[in-house]
């Protein structure tokens, strides 16, 4: 189970303020491609999940992800998620070409999950998006700053994995609240808001 604080930023300037003043914390930048894929028939959606492929700029390898039955109550997200490292040729011939999934499962603990598991007889892919995560040691906390860019819309957003969230989220609403920087619980995910096809308004005080 991967739980995380997930906090929204209004702007490029509340996501500019955040990242200068963390900035002496800052310890890594990474340019992100996210690719996502279902079941042929709708095998994993239908059950809550996805599977995504995430490529890294400053990474060899790339990572498979299976996510499942997500939910985010008061800016805090709860979902079911394994992952692994993929060799990225591996990777890429499966975005390439989706179906490739499947005789690439053998490779994969995580592909033979969404294979056998699931029951998909096939897979689609379903499109992605781009991310820039800064990320940042600060108080303990190992914050992920993020500017998405979905296509037709960028959202900015601060995640922080944590065994005790609520003591995370205190920490970081302190530190934006101190500095006057305006910001709300994020109520979907990512994946859910590249599905939709539209950025959610930020909800105004």
């Amino acid at each position: 189970m991967e739980v995380e604080v997930k906090l929204r930023l209004p702007d490029a300037v509340a996501h500019r303020h955040v990242t200068t003043l963390l900035s002496p914390f800052h310890v890594a930048t990474h340019r992100q491609e996210n690719h996502f894929f279902d079941g042929s028939s709708g095998e994993l959606s239908s059950r809550r999940a996805t599977l995504r492929l995430r490529f890294s700029h400053n990474d060899p390898l790339c990572v498979v992800t299976l996510k499942a039955k997500a939910v985010i109550v008061d800016g805090v997200s709860r979902v079911e998620e394994d992952e692994e490292p993929l060799d990225p040729s591996i990777g890429r011939d499966c975005v390439a070409e989706p179906e490739k999934i499947l005789s690439s499962a053998a490779e994969s603990r995580v592909l033979r999950r969404a294979k056998e598991e699931f029951g998909a007889l096939g897979f689609v892919g379903l499109g992605g998006f781009r991310n820039v995560r800064e990320v940042y040691e600060w108080k303990g906390l190992k914050l992920e700053v993020d500017e998405t860019d979905f296509g037709f819309g960028t959202l900015y957003e601060i995640e922080c994995e944590s065994s005790d969230p609520e003591e995370a989220k205190k920490l970081i609403e302190e530190l934006l609240k101190d500095n006057g920087i305006d910001y709300s619980y994020s109520v979907t995910s990512k994946f859910a808001i590249f599905r939709s096809g539209n950025l959610p308004g930020y909800p105004r005080q």
